[in-house]
């Protein structure tokens, strides 16, 4: 078996117990790169230097007895949206086409204190704005177990790394589902977790209020060695929430007895794909076999989740993106008559067409006149969705529901209809609307072979429930362990 196939505890264990070299784990994952990175199109840029001189440093604290983390020697990957010192941060978009980071984000400083080392970042929907990673300006990354389709976005990049074995783990960002659904759709593991347990430091902002940071792993125990690793409060964050740190490898309990989980029906008629009905189904008759109790719930207004975040998210956008002018930093047209010139044509070349799609609408309804019958209003349905959400995790703990109504879609195929791409995002959007955690793994695949994912969502900071039904799902099946073949 081939070193990069394995997953992160079992080659942490190689790498700890002297088996196998740090180089020869990276010379393995990179030799892979090498052999898929021209079909899959996963990273807009390796690092390569970088990556080899923290490996012949961990090996040299290894060879001399010292402690090199728990993820030490352990290559991962990392969505282009998140700031490594001294090398480019592109957000897959001509704006930030040469923009090198002057600092570390606080998960990259927390992966690199565990022993983890970065291996490159990946491609992405420009500014995560898109579900299908068509949207970078520098290549369009394609599903692992089939090059026709996409493999969801916007952080298709990092599924796709993980799910061809170019990385053992990689980091994403969730702003409405970017890194659930792309997990479902590649057949990797993918968790957005609780709104402020994981810093947002050093993350290029999409939408402030939504987004969050969260792990790609190939299985449940290598997320939940993925979240020690990120999780903790920082000072730099104001909205990190200081809680006592959790061991999260504890509650990998294969047991689904006094578990309630709820799914709320209503929500699963219209527009889902009768492959992925039958994929949840069976999902949930396994769980029911496997001793969980399951109620039907009822969520009076999910169903204006999807209208609720396209104007929160694009609002939020609008206000995050103006400071790309031209003037501070990123990209600046060559020919320009004066300021506004330079403003003007610096955002019209810069940007490419969903971000300025975004910042329209965004403006539009921030503007005067719209502000109270379109931001205002989809704040006030915000907090009647997050009550929502309370009421029924009084019922049950844990609700499951598909993790995308669809398998993957043709690689330009809803290019041309942005709501139909919006539609994606229908049963990930919640979530981050309540600032909840959801976790999706791999649940079985559809007539022609893609692959479907289950969602568990869980109240906030109670990512161990999450993790521990998940590891009973994944335990008693076999989809964590299939493999494209590419």
């Amino acid at each position: 078996m081939e070193l990069y196939s394995l997953t992160i505890h079992e080659i942490a264990k190689k790498i700890k117990s002297k088996e196998v070299t740090i180089r020869e784990v990276l010379d393995s994952v990179y030799s892979r790169i090498d052999s898929l990175e021209n079909k899959v199109n996963a990273y807009i840029n390796l690092t390569k230097e970088y990556a080899y001189i923290s490996a012949d440093k961990l090996q040299k604290k290894l060879d001399a007895g010292e402690d090199i983390g728990f993820l030490g020697g352990v290559p991962i990957a990392i969505k282009d949206n998140m700031c490594i010192k001294d090398v480019k941060t592109t957000c897959g978009s001509r704006m930030l086409e040469n923009f090198v980071a002057p600092y570390d984000a606080t998960v990259i400083e927390r992966l690199e204190l565990a022993g983890a080392i970065i291996i490159g970042k990946t491609n992405m929907d420009e500014f995560a704005m898109g579900s299908s990673t068509e949207s970078s300006y520098f290549k369009k990354t394609v599903n692992p177990w089939d090059i026709t389709k996409v493999p969801g976005g916007s952080s298709g990049g990092s599924a796709a790394s993980v799910s061809c074995d170019m990385a053992f783990a990689a980091l994403g960002s969730d702003t409405g589902g970017s890194i659930r659904q792309p997990a479902s759709y590649c057949s990797t593991v993918g968790l957005k977790p609780t709104y402020g347990l994981v810093s947002r430091f050093g993350l290029v902002a999409f939408a402030s209020s939504l987004d969050q940071i969260g792990p790609f792993t190939k299985d449940v125990t290598d997320m939940a060695i993925m979240l020690n690793a990120i999780v903790g409060h920082d000072e730099k964050d104001t909205t990190s929430v200081n809680l006592d740190k959790i061991d999260y490898t504890k509650y990998l309990i294969n047991d689904a007895k006094n578990i309630t989980i709820g799914i709320p029906r209503e929500f699963l008629k219209e527009g889902l794909n009768p492959d992925v009905k039958e994929a949840f189904d069976i999902a949930i008759d396994k769980l029911i076999k496997l001793g969980a109790k399951v109620i039907d719930v009822n969520l009076d207004y999910i169903k204006y989740s999807l209208a609720t975040y396209y104007i929160i998210a694009t609002a939020e956008a609008s206000s995050n993106l103006g400071r790309y002018d031209g003037i501070k930093y990123g990209y600046r047209t060559d020919k320009f008559d004066n300021l506004l010139d330079i403003y003007k044509k610096s955002r019209t070349e810069g940007f490419g067409e969903e971000v300025k799609r975004r910042i329209m609408l965004g403006t539009y309804v921030l503007s005067s006149g719209y502000y109270d019958a379109y931001y205002k209003k989809a704040q006030k349905v915000r907090t009647l969705i997050i009550n929502d959400f309370k009421r029924v995790f009084e019922e049950c703990d844990i609700i499951a529901l598909p993790t995308a109504p669809n398998t993957a879609f043709k690689m330009g195929e809803k290019n041309l209809n942005p709501l139909e791409m919006y539609l994606e995002d229908i049963y990930t959007v919640p979530v981050n609307i309540a600032g909840l955690p959801g976790i999706s793994v791999p649940c079985g695949f559809c007539h022609f072979n893609m692959p479907i994912g289950l969602q568990f969502i869980s109240s906030a900071f109670e990512e161990e429930k999450l993790l521990q039904l998940a590891y009973t799902y994944e335990q008693n099946t076999e989809f964590h362990k299939m493999k494209p073949n590419i």
